[in-house]
């Protein structure tokens, strides 16, 4: 029988702080929203069934 995953990462000082920040505050750029518009209309094209 499978043993269950033990999930081992663990943010502290910081890098939680710095985690938190983007988390609460996402910066993103014109280039991603343009990659994200195109993959949906790749997407939308070709439908999986």
């Amino acid at each position: 029988m499978a043993k269950p995953i033990k999930i081992g990462l663990v943010l502290e000082g910081e890098d939680a702080e710095e985690f938190m920040e983007d988390f609460r505050n996402p910066q993103v750029t014109d280039e991603q929203v343009h990659a994200f518009k195109e993959a949906l209309r790749i997407y939308k094209a070709n439908p999986v069934y």
